[in-house]
């Protein structure tokens, strides 16, 4: 299967910017850019036993200047643009060295940022020179194609992530070691190798299964092994031909998850059922009043479906907050309506009304 000239669920070798050109306008849903921070490291680092650290010093990383980087950086994020659809998103990690030019360049290109996220590493490593502070942190930025559009959000899944909480902009995750670390030779294969905890969750976050998920700076393949096995498609890009290896090598090994399996249960939404669908009905009656739950108000249904109450009318919701004195009441758990004597929730006179009409 391809779109455009290339083919999906595949790690291609490659310089970036030119294989995003072989793509279509509007043929991505999601775009996960790890790109080089351009960390302008100038000496080797060394741990108080004299033992040198394993730094980021690949070739890859390094820029001439900032002005080189930005171009990069601007080049890339347009063909990012191109190839989203305007229901898309994108999300970009960096650390203090490069995050900032890059949120400039997203806003400077026409992306509309919706969050930073940090993600904070429980298990950093520390300043060994003790010059700064320990840097915790990457940050990542999501955006939309557009201002106003209507990209994907699982707000309801991502509670579940957090124990019915709504998620928020701090994620706390380790960095990548132990068996998920990849290692040739006892060495890691990638200087930069992210958790798959983290790309599960963006992934789970912003897209559907079956969606297609790009990924210009593929490194060790953890975008594309995640989104494989979430049951969504991917196109990953790789310019050094060890790591196009390595990624192809572990994404072989993974087995997508089962379609049953991958459902956002919690996101299913009741169809919407305004009040006067049931005025209009009979299942409530104009000149019939609504009560409170104590019976101390009530309000006189009229034709418009607005109700009235001692000469002050509204909607069920914008009259419920005034008579209940709250800063904002939910009609449909405010009123009741009287049946056989007992006063009964207006909600359930609209679950009964899903019912017979099947929505």
């Amino acid at each position: 299967m391809k779109t455009g000239a290339v083919e999906i669920n595949r790690i291609h070798h490659g310089d970036s910017l030119e294989l995003l050109k072989l793509l279509p306008d509007s043929s991505a849903d999601l775009v996960f850019a790890d790109p080089p921070y351009n960390l302008q490291l100038h000496r080797n680092l060394f741990r108080p036993d004299r033992s040198r650290v394993s730094a980021v010093d690949d070739g890859w990383d390094k820029f001439d200047s900032f002005l080189e980087y930005d171009d990069f950086t601007r080049a890339w994020l347009l063909e990012c643009r191109r190839v989203l659809k305007d229901t898309g998103s994108i999300w970009v990690i960096g650390s203090y060295h490069n995050i900032y030019r890059v949120g400039a360049m997203l806003q400077d290109t026409g992306f509309w940022i919706l969050n930073d996220i940090i993600w904070v590493k429980t298990n950093p490593m520390p300043n060994f020179m003790g010059t700064r502070f320990a840097n915790a942190h990457e940050t990542m930025i999501w955006a939309s194609r557009l201002r106003n559009a209507k990209y994907t959000f699982h707000y309801q899944a991502m509670k579940g992530f957090n124990d019915d909480l709504q998620m928020r902009s701090d994620w706390m995750i380790p960095l990548c070691k132990g068996p998920e670390r990849i290692r040739e030779e006892g060495r890691r294969a990638h200087s930069t190798q992210k958790p798959e905890e983290l790309l599960y969750r963006i992934i789970m976050a912003t897209t559907n299964p079956g969606d297609l998920v790009v990924d210009p700076f593929a490194g060790s393949g953890t975008a594309a092994a995640v989104a494989k096995r979430l049951g969504r498609n991917f196109i990953a890009f790789e310019r050094e031909l060890e790591y196009v290896d390595l990624a192809r090598e572990r994404i072989a090994d993974i087995t997508p998850l089962n379609v049953p399996l991958l459902e956002y249960r919690t996101e299913r939404r009741l169809p919407r059922v305004p009040f006067g669908n049931l005025v209009a009905s009979g299942y409530i009656m104009v000149g019939e009043r609504l009560w409170s739950a104590d019976r101390s108000v009530s309000a006189e249904v009229q034709a418009d479906t607005s109700l009235l109450c001692d000469g002050m009318t509204g909607s069920i919701h914008s009259l419920g907050t005034i008579v209940s004195g709250r800063e904002r009441t939910n009609g449909w758990s405010y009123w009741h309506a009287e049946r056989e004597g007992a006063l009964l929730l207006i909600d359930e006179l609209r679950k009964e009304y899903r019912k017979r009409h099947q929505c």
